[in-house]
């Protein structure tokens, strides 16, 4: 049996560890919305020259990388593992073997202390993480925009755990656009990523009238679906149509992608607003979360584009809880936890995991 009778002296404490993609993370959360600590390792330098995650390097990183940053993490928060009640982790979706570092170091610091466990959905985790910043309960429905390097989705969310995919991608996501583009135009990656390199390269004032300007088009109109292989497609036909990245006008291509993806994204919600509408699920908020939200430009688009509807709110977690995270994974599974919900030791990763399929995961289909 384990024991939780540590609850009746402090606030119910999680330890979670997240390794879905490219960031090793371990972090520590309690039910009164204290953040103890949150330690995130990069692996952007080992990714660069690849354009993107590449699975294996990116595993091999996490093995090395886990054990100090669940360590960092009982540091940083000057707690022991015996002040830990629960242990949380990313069970999917996400790369098969990335995942299975946070699910094994999960797996084994349980069972070897005699701790309750919990696996978490990732786009659920990104969902709920804007509820750490306000005592008031959860507003349903509301809408949810995820935007990241592994997925670009509009949910309609009714409960902490029912979630309705509305739309997502018929190809590839936006944060995986922005990687290849990102190294097309050879745009040098900062230490927060390839997404961050795009805002900051867009963001540098051009002189009036420096070189041609590009206008691609957005795909699907009026269809509540994603796609971003075009706008990749066309970057790369540019470059090569002009002989070489050296011969085009590099930030404003850059800037055209961008703005076509971020307008993309505009379209789609108002049209997932206008299907709430009309299928009976008025929504007055909306939730953005994935590392794409963190971008300045995304967020003040959205603003403008909403601006004309009524009463309708937009919130987004702190830029630094956007990306992935192991916060946001111990967050997730402390409603589970206080309802004694918990998985067995047996519990295994989960790469193709639905969100719709929360409450029910192919494993127990």
């Amino acid at each position: 049996m384990f024991s939780l009778a540590s609850r009746s002296l402090h606030p119910f404490r999680v330890l979670a560890v997240e390794s879905s993609a490219d960031d090793t993370c371990a972090a520590i959360v309690d039910a009164s919305r204290r953040i103890w600590s949150n330690v995130v390792v990069k692996q952007h330098h080992l990714h660069e020259k690849a354009g993107g995650i590449h699975p294996v390097v990116a595993m091999r990183a996490h093995q090395r990388n886990m054990p100090a940053a669940v360590r960092q993490a009982l540091v940083d928060a000057s707690l022991d593992i015996s002040d830990v009640d629960g242990i949380a982790f990313t069970r999917g979706p996400g790369l098969p073997g990335c995942l299975s570092v946070a699910c094994n170091a999960a797996k084994t610091l349980a069972a070897v202390h005699n701790k309750p466990i919990v696996g978490v959905h990732h786009m659920q985790a990104h969902a709920l993480t804007v509820n750490l910043a306000s005592s008031s309960p959860p507003q349903f429905p509301c809408l949810t925009l995820l935007v990241s390097g592994g997925h670009t989705l509009i949910l309609l969310a009714t409960s902490l755990v029912d979630f309705r995919i509305l739309a997502t991608t018929v190809d590839k996501s936006i944060g995986s656009a922005i990687d290849r583009v990102v190294t097309l135009l050879q745009i040098k990656w900062t230490e927060l990523g390839p997404g961050a390199a795009l805002e900051a390269y867009c963001a540098e004032p051009v002189p009036d009238g420096e070189g041609p300007t590009y206008d691609p088009a957005i795909p699907m109109p009026g269809r509540l679906a994603f796609s971003f292989s075009g706008l990749h497609s066309f970057v790369e036909r540019t470059i090569a149509a002009a002989g070489g990245v050296d011969y085009v006008n590099k930030r404003a291509l850059a800037r055209a992608f961008q703005s076509a993806a971020f307008a993309q994204i505009e379209s789609k919600l108002r049209l997932a607003l206008k299907w709430c509408e009309r299928n009976d699920h008025p929504v007055r908020r909306i939730v953005v979360s994935g590392g794409v939200a963190s971008n300045s430009l995304l967020r003040q688009r959205l603003k403008s584009s909403l601006a004309g509807v009524d009463s309708m709110e937009l919130i987004y977690p702190e830029p630094a809880l956007c990306t992935d995270n192991a916060v946001m994974i111990a967050w997730a599974s402390m409603h589970r936890f206080l309802a004694h919900d918990h998985d067995n030791y047996e519990i295994g990763p989960l790469p193709e995991w639905s969100i719709e399929d929360l409450q029910r995961p192919p494993d127990r289909a």
